[in-house]
């Protein structure tokens, strides 16, 4: 008598558990913006990385904007994920002056939106990927608390980037 097939076990890690590894990252790492207590105070090194990462994070957003604008089918599967973004943005811009925007300044582009879900879901994918790939190298020219901070992000951005794609098949 013949044995039944195995069932099929997806390769990878589950979804559950990126999720749950995220957020222990971020309950482990402290996804705050608590200024750095090394140095007495925030150095200039500190602030313009600190800047940078906001300043990536609102492009990051405003590339899930104008994918949820061009594609609102996608909005219950990216709204989680938008929201993480803009929470990013809050940590990275606390502790930090705004620059003033200059009047004689131009808008910022919007970002293209491929015509298809599956491109734009592959482009945002990509994007959080690449965006990862940079925080978790900056994160070694950082002290204490912004390393940590940058490296919660960038392995919420990872597991962004797996959701987008492989979390789909």
């Amino acid at each position: 008598m013949p044995y039944p097939p195995p069932p099929r076990t997806p390769s990878g890690p589950r979804r559950r558990t990126l999720l749950a590894s995220a957020a222990g990252a971020a309950l482990l790492a402290g996804c705050t913006a608590a200024p750095d207590s090394g140095d007495g105070g925030t150095s200039s090194v500190t602030a313009r990385a600190r800047a940078r990462a906001a300043q990536d994070s609102r492009g990051l957003l405003a590339r899930y904007d104008a994918v949820l604008a061009a594609h609102p089918g996608l909005a219950e599967r990216l709204r989680p994920l938008r929201a993480q973004v803009a929470a990013h943005v809050r940590a990275f811009a606390d502790g930090t002056t705004p620059t003033p925007v200059k009047s004689s300044a131009s808008p910022a582009p919007v970002p293209t939106v491929p015509a298809t879900e599956k491109d734009a879901l592959a482009g945002l994918a990509t994007a959080e990927r690449t965006l990862a790939d940079q925080r978790a190298r900056a994160l070694l020219d950082v002290p204490g608390e912004l390393a940590r901070l940058l490296a919660s992000v960038a392995a919420a951005g990872a597991t962004h980037a797996y959701l987008l794609t492989e979390g789909a098949k």
